[in-house]
């Protein structure tokens, strides 16, 4: 009888033991992937055009994974889906558009939506195979633009800024139309032709006269803004790109150490690198 006994309280204590194993097994099986090295791992899920902004986000990938933060780009192809997908909850983040384009976009849309700091300026350009320069331009000239009317103001003060236009006195220059030209001494022909995006198309197919081309298409497409562009905006611009967010989340502490990370001397070193002056980062 004590034998049996025995053996009755020996099996218990076995099937004890190997519960309390399978319990802490379990549970460092569910934990892996939220911690590391003691920490808990936040993913962040951001919307990104190719060129520049999805590379910077590459560049910047192991630099926050070390924070605790796993990085996943999104790639997009369009100005529309971006802040769509982000207003939606999809996104975390999109970085791809510059200030005047997201405050256009939030009042025409509604979006609840948010500039969580700047990072890089791309300078768009003027841009022709027929021509070598602004003065050549002959009488008439056709100049092509996007239809995206958050760029108009931005085009314009390009133009003016070469002598070609003159804008009206005391207009907000970033939200200028082309009804605010007041002087045009070569009567150049300004058409708002199609997207963003397709304007490459028109100058490699040398429709117009000269193309005025945002420099993440022109540099997608093989084209160095800073050596084949007739005209470029300067440093100056207040165009910059932007990571955006929900209202609220731009204190999120995983989106300050974005933000932080993209500003840091080793991503702008980079950026300046990579593009050679063609994308200038913001450190503001």
């Amino acid at each position: 009888m004590k034998k049996i006994f025995s053996f009755l309280l020996l099996s218990v204590l076995v099937l004890a033991l190997a519960a309390c194993g399978t319990k802490e097994d379990s549970k460092s099986s569910s934990d892996e992937g939220t911690k590391e090295d003691g920490k808990e791992k936040v993913t962040l899920k951001v919307g990104a055009s190719h060129t520049p902004h999805a590379v910077i986000l590459e560049k910047a990938k192991p630099i926050l994974e070390k924070e605790g933060i796993e990085l996943k780009i999104v790639e997009y192809q369009d100005y529309v889906l971006p802040n769509e997908d982000l207003n939606n909850g999809d996104l975390d983040a999109n970085y791809f558009q510059h200030i005047p384009y997201l405050e256009q976009k939030v009042k025409e849309e509604g979006y609840d939506i948010v500039n969580a700091g700047e990072i890089h300026i791309e300078p768009i350009g003027i841009y022709s195979k027929k021509y070598k320069s602004l003065e050549e331009l002959p009488d008439g000239a056709t100049i092509l633009i996007s239809n995206s009317i958050p760029d108009h103001g931005r085009i314009l003060s390009l133009l003016e800024a070469n002598g070609l236009i003159k804008l009206k006195e005391g207009i907000d220059k970033t939200k200028a139309t082309l009804d605010d030209i007041v002087e045009n001494p070569k009567n150049l022909k300004i058409e708002a032709t199609d997207a963003p995006e397709m304007m490459v198309t028109y100058y490699e197919n040398e429709e117009g006269d000269a193309v005025v081309i945002n420099s993440n298409f022109a540099i997608d497409a093989g084209i160095n803004p800073l050596k084949d562009s007739i005209a470029i905006e300067g440093s100056d611009s207040p165009y910059a790109n932007v990571i955006a967010v929900r209202k609220g989340d731009e204190n999120r502490e995983e989106i300050k150490k974005l933000v932080e990370v993209l500003r840091s001397k080793e991503i702008q070193d980079f950026i300046l690198e990579e593009w050679g002056g063609s994308v200038v980062p913001v450190n503001k």
